[in-house]
């Protein structure tokens, strides 16, 4: 009797609804990984408050949709947050190339984790160039890091009837809080662009399939959802409020 009810508590113990593997199970690599991303979560962190406290203590700020209504190349102003609109679109499928990546890497199918790996590759190194497009268009403009338009250039992008010293302060805060929290952004975007190639060269020699398992792209893509997540509040922070 006793057996019997010691075999069913194992049964239930093993169904899908038993909690599945416990969550201190983890490999160490990826442990590590998580520590990485949750002190870089509070870097982020850090800037976007600071830009959210002096973005709502100023009296004026920058409007978006007069600053971000370019389209760098083809138009110069009337489409406001169409570019931004397809800088977060290739981000978003770069991601979900990640995850069919990760997906074929658990299958041990090496030619297709290399191809999505290439397409994630390829949708960071748009994403590079459409930021790199953007900055070079609001240089053009005249922001800069302790650079701000001309005050006549500068009445573009405020309501009317702001004094010109309210302007300039809140255009310098914008300008050297851009530049740095999406430069902060971008660097991380280069980083994973280049870990993410010393990878797909290693999947090309079979380094992982040598190992019997493609756990690193897992930890890859850990990192990449990181940044893609990460663009959500920035774009959120500077284009939509």
């Amino acid at each position: 009797m006793s057996t019997a009810v010691t075999q069913h508590v194992d049964e239930v113990k093993s169904t899908p609804w038993s909690g599945g593997r416990s969550p201190f199970n983890v490999e160490y690599g990826k442990m590590m990984m998580w520590f990485f991303l949750l002190s870089d979560a509070f870097t982020f962190s850090s800037l976007l408050i600071s830009y959210g406290a002096l973005r709502f203590s100023a009296p004026t700020w920058p409007a978006p949709s007069l600053v971000f209504q370019s389209f760098p190349g083809l138009i110069e102003s009337g489409a406001p947050l169409v570019f931004v609109g397809l800088m977060t679109f290739i981000l978003i499928m770069s991601s979900v190339t990640m995850v069919l990546a990760v997906e074929a890497g658990h299958r041990n199918s090496k030619k297709e984790v290399v191809t999505w790996m290439l397409f994630t590759i390829l949708g960071g190194l748009m994403f590079l160039s459409c930021q790199a497009l953007e900055w070079n268009h609001l240089h053009g403009e005249g922001f800069w890091w302790g650079h701000i338009p001309t005050a006549e250039k500068m009445q573009e992008f405020f309501k009317t009837g702001v004094p010109y010293a309210q302007q300039a302060m809140t255009s310098h805060q914008f300008a050297n809080l851009f530049f740095t929290i999406t430069g902060f952004h971008g660097f991380h975007v280069f980083s994973g662009v280049v870990i993410n190639t010393i990878i797909t060269i290693n999947v090309l020699l079979g380094t992982y399939q040598k190992r019997g398992s493609y756990l690193m792209i897992e930890k890859v893509g850990l990192y990449w959802h990181f940044v893609d997540l990460v663009w959500v509040f920035v774009f959120t922070f500077f284009y939509l409020v």
